[in-house]
């Protein structure tokens, strides 16, 4: 790029062009060399960009902790241009960086403080924004919970780690008594409650100001699922959990082989994905994988879908498969499949199913993500 025209243009000049791009070519444009990745993350371009509200919805994919990457990256798909993108995420001073979940464009990682000796003691929680390169770090969380921890971050500010025995708590906003709201009194530390859980929290997923958690309550030889649901705004020194139910609901939760929940489009719906079981009996096969999907205010069920049987053969043959996702697509992955299946939920009202070739990265196929809606305009 050295001899190209490219570098005779004004920097003004060159920021007004790129402008002119929708969010997601911009994305593009910024892997094609380091000339046009710095010129397209200064800030003086991004904010020209701040303007175009409109997130880019992308699919992302945890890394492998098998598998450390020397350049730290994040992998993202783009449903919309059907193509793989890279967010690099280099300017994070932490190694072992390991990214979770994301919120309103922000992205949570699990990272290790550069030049630690001891990783585990100095594990730390960090928010960040991949486009703009903005980032903070959370206050000092113990080691033992980027192992046993499940992180949920929402559009109230909010975030909760996750696990059988306690509940943390934070948000520089609001405090749980708030409902969310501005508070005269927000946490500036994290806040520990006890769980109060029949059994580990499986898929919990935090949905405007509650959370909702599927546990199994049955024995190691039959599994009995049940689903759960507390309100932030209860938090007092324990979680109050209210188990799901209702009569109309039947035998839901027994014909599917490990339900996992997903968030939607949107706060008023959540969908349950599992193996669709053959019989009742112990060690009953599945004949597809069922897509549920539940409306929270009137607690009814629906089918959603099905996945197709020339796809799900792909994975009646692996003994192990991952589902995640949220904002109306459901993603899977299995061993030894190598590509992704997709189900997209659209606002129109049509569904679909596609494959996802090209995933980057290496190992046994198992891979797990998260919603990524990537935008310029939020802050950490």
């Amino acid at each position: 790029m050295d001899s190209s025209p490219f570098n005779t243009l004004p920097q003004e000049t060159i920021h007004l062009i790129f402008c002119q791009l929708p969010l997601r070519q911009i994305a593009v444009a910024k892997c094609v060399c380091k000339a046009f990745y710095f010129a397209l993350s200064s800030q003086s371009f991004l904010h020209l960009l701040r303007a175009q509200s409109r997130p880019l919805s992308l699919l992302a994919l945890k890394p492998s902790h098998r598998h450390a990457c020397p350049h730290p990256t994040l992998h993202a798909f783009d449903p919309e241009l059907g193509r793989w993108l890279r967010f690099s995420l280099a300017f994070l001073p932490f190694s072992a960086l390991h990214p979770i979940t994301s919120s309103r464009g922000l992205l949570y990682l699990w990272a290790v403080e550069q030049g630690s000796k001891n990783s585990l003691s100095q594990k730390a929680l960090v928010v960040c924004n991949p486009l703009t390169c903005q980032f903070k770090i959370l206050p000092q969380l113990g080691s033992a919970w980027s192992r046993h921890g499940s992180v949920l971050a929402g559009s109230l500010d909010v975030v909760i780690v996750l696990s059988e025995l306690a509940v943390l708590y934070y948000s520089e906003n609001s405090s749980p008594e708030s409902g969310g709201n501005l508070s005269s009194n927000p946490v500036k530390n994290w806040l520990k409650f006890s769980s109060n859980l029949p059994s580990k929290p499986r898929s919990a997923v935090l949905i405007s100001d509650f959370i909702l958690t599927l546990c199994d309550l049955g024995t190691p030889w039959r599994s009995q699922w049940a689903m759960f649901k507390a309100k932030i705004v209860d938090l007092e020194k324990s979680m109050q959990w209210v188990r799901l139910k209702k009569t109309e609901w039947g035998e839901t939760f027994d014909i599917l082989k490990r339900p996992r929940l997903v968030k939607s489009g949107n706060d008023e719906k959540v969908y349950m994905v599992g193996g669709l079981k053959s019989s009742y009996a112990l060690q009953s096969s599945c004949t597809t994988i069922l897509i549920l999907r539940l409306d929270l205010e009137t607690l009814e069920w629906e089918e959603a879908t099905r996945m197709p049987p020339e796809m799900y053969r792909c994975f009646a043959e692996s003994s192990k498969f991952k589902v995640f996702g949220g904002g109306g697509r459901v993603c899977f992955s299995a061993k030894r499949v190598g590509r992704l299946a997709l189900w997209e939920d659209n606002d129109d009202g049509k569904t679909g199913w596609m494959w996802i070739d090209g995933v980057p990265g290496s190992g046994d196929g198992l891979f797990r993500g998260f919603m990524l809606d990537a935008r310029v305009d939020v802050v950490p």
